[in-house]
């Protein structure tokens, strides 16, 4: 990685490594940590960080004796992408309330610290507002739920 990012160098490397596991069809395991060190340059930790946000979207798994594993089937979108989503799915407009933390990781199967990851990239994006003791309300839609 030849210089930082803003966002994150682990938040890019999860997504070059799903858009790789996106593109392939065989190939059930990952390289091994220290490859994906070498292949990206970064230190352990970071692609540690890559892989706990693959881990929390369902789309790897650890194995024990193994290392990393893709888990096929299932929704490939990450935990942000169906977590904007949920604005369409659920009808929601503009100062509407936006599901509770506890709804959502039940919704999608994942962690709170995923999911207020998640929230929190949302109100940095202006897609949510939170009023403390009211819980969070949609501040805008998306782009590509934009309606007229």
């Amino acid at each position: 990685m030849p210089e930082a990012s803003p966002r994150g160098t682990y938040l890019i490397i999860a997504e070059t490594l799903r858009s790789e596991i996106q593109a392939k069809q065989g190939g059930d395991t990952l390289p091994s940590e220290a490859d994906l060190m070498d292949s990206h340059g970064v230190s352990r930790n970071t692609i540690r960080r890559a892989l706990k946000v693959l881990e929390a979207d369902g789309v790897v798994e650890s194995a024990p004796g193994i290392g990393w594993r893709v888990i096929r089937g299932g929704d490939r979108r990450s935990l942000a992408e169906r977590m904007t989503d949920v604005i369409q799915e659920d009808s929601l407009s503009v100062g509407d309330t936006y599901p509770s933390e506890a709804k959502l990781c039940e919704r999608f199967g994942a962690s709170r610290t995923a999911v207020r990851r998640v929230l929190a990239q949302m109100e940095g994006n202006g897609l949510l507002a939170t009023v403390h003791g009211k819980g969070r309300t949609v501040r805008a839609l998306p782009a590509s739920t934009a309606r007229p």
